[in-house]
């Protein structure tokens, strides 16, 4: 049966380093992969183009995809929309809106790579870490939100962190399966100490393990611990599982010690056999569109993951991922999204090692 993926190249280096995702994409579909590739507008340049950077049709064609690859959003031009029309609102929606509740984040650092840490090579060459990040909850979705004017003149900002026990369960589920799949390994983030909601989270998570997944060594670590074991010993981690907030702010800290955060891709997924949401983890870097000098090794490594996680084909995955680390071995190195190589030789080297 052929698989249907949904293109979101969005703004900034977003179009630049999704094109090259789709030659791969080509190279394997010319090779037997039977795979449909479409396109739509999403972020800014939904707003240019619609006045929504998540349109109804849009959202509905990545419902009706089996993935969906996007490249990123935001820029200056779009910073005075109303806060809910902004490229970044549309993302979240399309994260709700597809349900994609586990947020797969990796922190590896290529050997290529290992100088360009901020870390000594001996704390970084072969970190490999998977972060599942809980998505579609906690204080980015809680309600009350907003910004109130009060009766003495005051402003006031609230922000509600909320937590449910199925979703901190269904989220613990999918860091337990992919730990049976590594390590075997799981250590779970939160600040109990301090907040109610975290102190959930602990409990549930603790109670699923005993419950079903014995096999598994679980942990639990303050949020705030973590970010300094991240810096001082990060290779004793292998799967973390944390919330929203603290997912979002912990998976970025790893991602800087493996040399580049623009290097790095992500899945959000959901429940079986629904689409998976695939993009790189960097941002769409205005100050280098359109220069064709953007790296998209992060965006070859996210279809990579796509292909793992929602398109069946995993052996595929791993082909992709070794020719992506083959290219950086080769010498077609960078510490940032700018690197020596223009954006399309990059793709030419990675397809040179896929073959």
């Amino acid at each position: 049966m052929t698989k249907k993926l949904l293109l979101l190249p969005g703004d900034g280096i977003g179009p630049e380093v999704t094109a090259v995702s789709r030659r791969i994409a080509g190279r394997l579909i010319s090779q037997g992969l039977a795979l449909d590739v479409s396109e739509a507008r999403f972020g800014g340049i939904g707003i240019d183009a619609d006045g929504s950077p998540l349109t109804a049709e849009t959202l509905a064609a990545a419902k009706a995809a089996d993935a969906v690859l996007m490249g990123a959003v935001g820029g200056p031009q779009w910073a005075d929309q109303p806060y809910n029309n902004r490229p970044e609102a549309g993302l979240l929606a399309l994260r709700a809106g597809m349900n994609v509740y586990a947020n797969l984040r990796p922190a590896r650092c290529f050997s290529a790579l290992a100088e360009a840490s901020s870390l000594k090579r001996i704390f970084v060459d072969g970190l490999d870490i998977l972060f599942v990040r809980e998505l579609t909850g906690g204080v980015y979705f809680g309600e009350p939100r907003g910004i109130e004017a009060l009766a003495n003149g005051e402003r006031r900002g609230v922000n509600t962190h909320v937590y449910t026990s199925s979703e901190i369960i269904r989220v613990a589920r999918v860091a337990f399966e992919l730990a049976r799949g590594r390590k075997g390994e799981v250590v779970s983030a939160e600040k109990s100490n301090v907040m109610e909601a975290g102190l959930l989270w602990r409990e549930e998570v603790q109670a699923l393990r005993d419950a079903e997944y014995p096999d598994i060594k679980l942990s639990h670590m303050l949020a705030d611990n973590m970010a300094m074991q991240l810096v001082k010993a990060p290779k004793q981690f292998d799967v973390i599982l944390t919330d929203n907030l603290f997912g979002d702010m912990l998976s970025d800290e790893a991602a800087m010690l493996t040399g580049s955060l623009g290097m790095l891709p992500s899945a959000a997924i959901g429940e079986a056999g629904a689409p998976g949401l695939y993009e790189p983890i960097h941002g769409s870097a205005p100050d280098i569109a359109g220069r064709g000098v953007a790296n998209p090794c992060a965006s070859i490594l996210s279809f990579a993951m796509a292909l793992r996680y929602s398109l069946g084909a995993p052996e595929l995955a791993d082909r992709v991922e070794a020719a992506v680390e083959a290219a950086l071995d080769a010498g077609a190195r960078t510490a940032d999204l700018g690197g020596n190589l223009t954006t399309a030789a990059m793709g030419d080297a990675v397809l040179a090692h896929l073959g």
